[in-house]
């Protein structure tokens, strides 16, 4: 019986790839380095933008970060309204919010300045503001018919990638459930990676959003969907981050690490785009949306436990990582290799104290995590080895706390 859905699902995933194929490549123009988020701003005056929604959340916003970006906006002529109320895992009732201060103040454009909640928001803002649509109605692939109102981006965060994806993650409330808005209409015009605005971030959260982006490349590039344009950016990324992260994690204000950081999560985003992930996000969103546990340290905690399930399929992809990375060489057969790895990935999650368990979770949860978990993954992400409810089962008791 597995088998005949395991066929289907991967119908499904040729549906999903010829989708994919026929989507536009749309890319933000990139500005990079030090002061990067200034140069952003003139950018957004040259290109024709008045008055500007600035997307944020309250703490960036109390911590002045937000300050000199809007300052640089009013000294370019560019008008600012600022819309702080993104929290974590922002629900549509967020995105309304600003949607109706958007329409209130005549902006016509959107500068996101934030981790991924706020770019997330961000995107599906500037897409319902010029559809006939509410957010929750964008749910789902190709739903706009007009492309979003001028979108731009600045992260402060190296983790989700949001600033080059055609996807935008927001929850709903109502059903307890995590959607995904998927269009290439979702990309920002420009966005800046600006190291200056990482340096405050705190250790937990650089060890998290680095995670996220480690989840992103490593998914792409195991993925059913990975083609050679998508593996270069997923290596880049990759080794960027075996080289970074630590080092980010270990000294904040770092600005070559944090810099390095920046570009891989973007390069992994570039990869995922168009490869998609697999099911460590598939059961980081169920934790997400049941016990609002950050995407980041979800991630965290199911990779290595994903990449142990899916070993036995990836093993030669995972041992050229290991050799991209300089984990051994190709005189070790490709399960050692693909072990190397996966004992790096391990070693970098117990280097910056990411848990191997989740404290919110419950035993008696696990039924319905699994259903959902599985329900995503084999409806959208061209996962490299399937797996039935048992086995995303005794997965997810290795992640009970003991």
């Amino acid at each position: 019986m597995f088998q005949l859905q395991v066929l289907f699902y991967k119908f499904l995933m040729l549906i999903n790839r010829f989708l994919i194929a026929v989507l536009p490549e749309n890319k933000p123009t990139l500005f990079s380095g030090a002061g990067s988020s200034l140069q952003l701003t003139q950018a957004m005056a040259q290109l024709g933008a008045k008055k500007v929604l600035l997307v944020t959340d309250k703490i960036l916003n109390e911590l002045g970060l937000i300050k000199p970006i809007a300052d640089s906006l009013e000294q370019e002529g560019v008008n600012v309204v600022i819309f702080d109320g993104v929290e974590p895992d922002p629900s549509f009732g967020v995105v309304e919010a600003g949607l109706e201060m958007l329409k209130q103040n005549d902006c016509d454009s959107v500068l996101a300045v934030g981790g991924g909640s706020s770019i997330d928001a961000a995107k599906v803002m500037a897409l319902a503001a010029n559809n006939d649509k509410t957010p929750k109605q964008l749910e789902g692939k190709l739903k706009a018919r007009n492309q979003a109102i001028p979108l731009f981006a600045i992260p402060t965060t190296a983790g989700t990638g949001s600033e080059v994806t055609v996807a935008a993650v927001i929850t709903d409330k109502e059903e307890d459930q995590k959607r995904v808005v998927i269009d290439p209409k979702l990309v920002p015009i420009a966005a800046a990676l600006d190291p200056e605005l990482m340096k405050g971030m705190p250790a937990p959260i650089t060890a998290a959003t680095g995670m996220d982006a480690l989840t992103h490349a490593v998914e792409a590039y195991i993925s059913k969907f990975a083609a050679p344009k998508t593996d270069a950016y997923a290596v880049a990324a990759i080794r960027l981050i075996i080289k970074n992260l630590t080092a980010s994690y270990d000294d904040g204000s770092n600005l070559k690490a944090r810099e390095g950081m920046a570009k891989a999560s973007f390069y992994a985003g570039l990869a995922f785009t168009k490869a998609f992930v697999g099911y460590v996000h598939a059961i980081a969103h169920q934790f997400g949306a049941k016990y609002h546990t950050p995407h980041g340290l979800a991630n965290a905690i199911a990779l290595p436990h994903i990449l142990e399930f899916s070993k036995p399929a990836v093993a030669h992809r995972l041992a050229q990582l290991a050799i991209e990375c300089e984990l051994g060489d190709r005189s070790e057969s490709d399960w050692v290799l693909a072990g190397k790895f996966i004992d790096k990935v391990w070693e970098i999650s117990e280097h910056m104290g990411v848990p191997k368990s989740l404290d919110a979770l419950k035993s008696e949860d696990i039924p319905l995590i699994t259903k959902g978990a599985l329900a995503e993954a084999h409806y959208t992400f061209p996962v490299p080895r399937y797996m039935d409810r048992q086995q995303c089962e005794a997965i997810l008791m290795k992640m009970l706390p003991s």
